[in-house]
């Protein structure tokens, strides 16, 4: 089966202190994955060495059959979209909605010439299909969290990438706009897409993710399909609560026990 993205005996070092210890993870096309664990467990660094913009102490990262280091990373950035915090905060929120979805056709920030009437075309279709075409006009800084977050997703699916990654998409939404991006989210099991989802919050866990990597310390607890990793032992050593779990719905749910 092929590789998508293929991680081995990754090993982060800095200032002498393991960020990431002997990471195993071989993500295969069709597969959908979670990477799950507590803050600063490394999951983001783990993402920053798929993007190529970390590269491990020890191991090796090959990304779409091109082994970094051998190759011109900038290139396999190209089919990969990318969602974050940090992404967006070099956004300007001054910018009308549709410019801004279309500033991913470019992997630009801004646009300072004209935009083509296609690539404007494009942009206004990408905010069809999430339902906020009627904000197509307004600045992006007046949006809500959700609506941020949805005009985001729309922007990395501009250059129809090989690989979306999510960087935490639901930190600071309220119940109601998270369920509603989750829901967008979920959708995109019937793209010819491999997503990559980083959270600290199970219930985020949608349907359409196949397997998910437990991540506790920089080291893996486990990593397989989502029915062969998520349980009570395995979200112990994680997260150092103890939990009981239960599925609905296609999704899993936790709740903490008491002493």
């Amino acid at each position: 089966m092929q590789h998508v993205i293929s991680l081995s005996n990754v090993h982060f070092i800095r200032e002498e202190r393991a960020i990431l210890s002997n990471i195993e993870l071989q993500v295969h096309a069709g597969e959908h994955w979670v990477i799950l664990g507590k803050n600063g467990s490394g999951k983001t660094t783990i993402l920053e060495m798929i993007n190529g913009y970390q590269f491990p102490s020890i191991g090796q990262v090959q990304v779409l059959d091109q082994l970094y280091g051998q190759c011109d990373v900038r290139e396999v950035r190209k089919q990969i979209g990318y969602i974050s915090q940090s992404l967006y905060e070099k956004l300007n929120p001054a910018d009308p909605v549709w410019e801004v979805i279309a500033t991913g056709e470019y992997a630009f920030l801004r646009f300072y010439q004209e935009i083509s009437p296609e690539v404007r075309t494009k942009a206004l279709g990408m905010l069809d299909e999430i339902r906020l075409s009627h904000l197509a006009e307004q600045p992006l800084g007046t949006l809500s969290q959700g609506e941020r977050k949805k005009v985001m997703l729309a922007r990395a699916l501009m250059t129809s990438p090989s690989i979306l990654i999510m960087d935490e998409p639901c930190s600071g939404l309220d119940l109601f706009e998270r369920e509603r991006l989750l829901e967008t989210v979920n959708q995109l099991g019937k793209q010819n897409i491999t997503v990559l989802y980083v959270t600290h919050h199970i219930e985020e866990i949608m349907p359409m993710f196949t397997h998910v990597a437990l991540i506790d310390d920089g080291k893996l607890v486990a990593s397989g399909r989502k029915e062969d990793v998520l349980n009570e032992e395995n979200l112990l050593s994680a997260f150092q609560v103890p939990v009981t779990l239960e599925w609905f719905q296609g999704r899993p749910w936790i709740k903490v026990l008491g002493e």
